[in-house]
């Protein structure tokens, strides 16, 4: 469909999914994450999308260019657990068509 990217989602268990995930209904990543259920209920998106617990940290596998952390991604992540330099909060990560193709594997639980 034209409203429609595809994303690989590699899940805790190292299962990677490939997704067709729709761009016209304001969903973020980790909405993603939750609506394919790729993560047990209860451990991701926690704090609702507020970028205030890390709980959707993911990992960025491919270049597919990003929108900046804001201050309160980079304070988030500052405070996180297993962070790494291609981290990202899933929350933070919109689905728009110019993320087309992004790879990402969900980061350990807390």
């Amino acid at each position: 469909m034209e409203n429609e990217i595809t994303l690989h989602i590699t899940d805790r268990e190292g299962v990677t999914h490939t997704l067709a995930v729709p761009t016209d209904m304001n969903m973020n990543l980790m909405e993603v994450v939750r609506a394919y259920e790729l993560a047990p209920e209860g451990t991701i998106g926690i704090c609702g999308g507020m970028a205030m617990c890390a709980s959707c940290q993911c990992y960025v596998l491919n270049d597919v260019e990003l929108p900046e952390k804001s201050d309160e991604e980079e304070a988030m992540l500052s405070e996180a657990n297993f962070v790494k330099d291609n981290s990202r909060l899933g929350c933070q990560i919109h689905i728009t068509p110019e993320i087309a193709g992004l790879a990402v594997a969900l980061a350990p639980e807390e």
